[in-house]
């Protein structure tokens, strides 16, 4: 019963009081890019996760995840890479140096007065070819001043093939070759790989998505698999419907496989940046209890 408990608390919202806000580079704490923020109200000093976007997707279209993650007690930070026109991974994953170096002199300006920031323990995380963007950060593509705790990679995409893809290159296709000495983990879609039988080919294909990002990650590394959901269906529930017009949807709960993102980003923060290993064990013990399918889940100590 404790080890039930234990799971559900982690993918069900937290309870710490949350607000979401954008933040200019008009502000005064003269943001590199536009910035969607969810952090807590609540007086306390709270870690950092700055969060990397899809492809062609805005940072407040994962609203309700963000605001899950950062219910459990979590800074959440989200630039904006691009507004009226499309730019590089590489000048990307620049832009999200930037942000990170903005993090020590501009986060504390635009939170709530005695919500504090703990860059200590600063996380990285991104969807899709953000999660390209996260691990290029991660792998010094682009120097940071801050250094980075930990990893997570949300259905990550290194390009459209092994032989088309753009600069910088994260994949190496040799196992455990990611030159990265902080914990990793990668969640990924079972549909992913799958077009929709249109001409749109599909968003995560193999080869270049979730299943080399794991194969290629040092330990500590852990892996979760959400076996019947596409590749957009952790967006909020609107963008989730509007993608699937172009992107292989999964059949479920939309709010199911965003609980289940949040609840296995939550655990894994919770371990690596809190050492409270309990929820991470507590899934990878009895994946069953979460919202969806998740089918495999690895973990590798090392």
């Amino acid at each position: 019963m404790a080890l039930a408990t234990s799971i559900s608390s982690v993918f069900d919202q937290g309870s710490v009081k949350v607000k979401s806000f954008t933040i200019n580079t008009s502000d005064l704490s003269s943001p590199p890019t536009q910035l969607f923020i969810v952090a807590p109200v609540e007086e306390n000093t709270y870690p950092v996760l700055l969060f990397c976007h899809g492809f062609c997707i805005g940072n407040t279209w994962y609203s309700q995840l963000l605001k899950h993650i950062s219910s459990h007690g979590y800074i959440v930070v989200a630039p904006q890479f691009y507004h009226c026109m499309l730019i590089s991974p590489t000048k990307e994953t620049e832009i999200a140096a930037k942000v990170t170096d903005w993090l020590s002199t501009g986060l504390s300006q635009v939170l709530k007065e005695k919500v504090k920031p703990d860059l200590t323990k600063l996380a990285l995380s991104g969807h899709s070819r953000g999660g390209k963007v996260a691990f290029a950060l991660a792998l010094g593509h682009a120097p940071t001043s801050l250094k980075f705790s930990a990893i997570l990679g949300i259905d990550p995409v290194d390009g459209q093939s092994p032989s088309n893809r753009a600069q910088p290159k994260i994949l190496t296709y040799v196992p455990r070759s990611l030159d990265l000495e902080i914990p990793i983990g990668i969640i990924g879609t079972g549909l992913g790989d799958q077009s929709t039988g249109i001409i749109i080919p599909p968003f995560a294909p193999d080869g270049v998505n979730h299943a080399e990002f794991f194969n290629e990650s040092k330990p500590p590394s852990c892996y979760f698999l959400a076996k019947e959901y596409g590749h957009c269906d952790m967006l909020d529930e609107s963008k989730a419907s509007l993608a699937s017009w172009a992107c292989k949807s999964g059949k479920g709960s939309k709010e199911d496989m965003r609980r289940a993102v949040g609840g296995i980003v939550v655990a894994f923060l919770n371990d690596y940046l809190g050492g409270e290993s309990k929820d991470l064990e507590a899934i990878f013990e009895k994946p069953s209890t979460a919202p969806i399918v998740l089918d495999p889940v690895i973990s590798v100590k090392e």
